[in-house]
C-alpha cells in the first residue's frame, strides 16, 4: 500500500510539473502557409445544387475564391474575392438585376390607378372642408369600442385612487418624521 501512495504521489509530480522545451525545439516564428485548394458544392436536397464554393491558398498566405449561391429570386449571385494581409476583398459579379425595380403586372398597374383616383378624390373633399365618405362601425365594432372606453375609464380611476393613496402616505409620512438636519449639530 505504502508503494502505491508513493507512485501515484509520484505520477501526480510529474503531471502538475511545468514542462520543459529544448532550445533545439524552440521558434519564435510560426511556420510559412501551405498552399491549399479546395472545392464543393451542396444543394437543399439530392440532386439539387444551390451552392457552389472553391477556394486556394498559396505559400504568402493570400487567399483566392469564389462561391456563388441561388438567391431568393432563384438568380445565381457569384462573389469573387481576395484575402491578404490588407483585408478581405469582395467582388459580386453578376448583381446588374439587383437594382432594377419589377415591372408591375397588369392588377398591379390597375389597382395603382384606382388607389390615386380614390386618393385624388379624398384631397379634394379635404380641400373643400367637407368630410369625406369613411366606413361606419359595424355592430360588434361599436361594442368592441365601447367596451374598451368603458375599462380605459375604469382603469383611470383606479389609477388615481392609487395615485391619491400614495400622496396621501407621503403626507402622512412627511408630517410625523423628524427632519435630520445635520448643520445644526455641527461642532468646531
Amino acid at each position: 500500500m505504502k508503494h502505491i501512495i508513493i507512485a501515484t504521489a509520484v505520477l501526480i509530480n510529474i503531471c502538475l510539473a511545468d514542462v520543459l522545451i529544448l532550445p533545439e525545439y524552440q521558434t519564435t516564428t510560426t511556420p510559412p502557409p501551405k498552399p491549399y485548394s479546395f472545392q464543393y458544392e451542396a444543394g437543399r436536397y439530392p440532386g439539387h445544387i444551390d451552392r457552389v464554393h472553391q477556394e486556394v491558398g498559396d505559400e504568402d498566405g493570400t487567399v483566392y475564391g469564389t462561391y456563388s449561391f441561388v438567391d431568393p429570386k432563384y438568380k445565381v449571385r457569384t462573389v469573387q474575392y481576395t484575402a491578404d494581409k490588407n483585408g478581405f476583398h469582395p467582388a459580386l459579379i453578376n448583381f446588374d438585376d439587383t437594382f432594377t425595380q419589377p415591372a408591375d403586372s397588369e392588377a398591379v398597374r390597375l389597382a395603382k390607378e384606382k388607389h390615386m383616383r380614390l386618393y385624388q378624390k379624398i384631397a379634394e373633399a379635404n380641400a373643400r372642408n367637407v368630410p369625406a365618405n369613411l366606413p361606419r362601425d359595424s355592430a360588434s365594432v361599436a361594442r368592441a369600442k365601447n367596451r374598451h372606453n368603458e375599462l380605459y375609464h375604469k382603469i383611470a380611476e383606479q389609477h388615481a385612487a392609487i395615485a391619491a393613496q400614495r400622496e396621501a402616505e407621503r403626507l402622512a409620512y412627511e408630517a410625523t418624521s423628524v427632519a435630520n438636519d445635520i448643520d445644526n449639530h455641527r461642532t468646531c
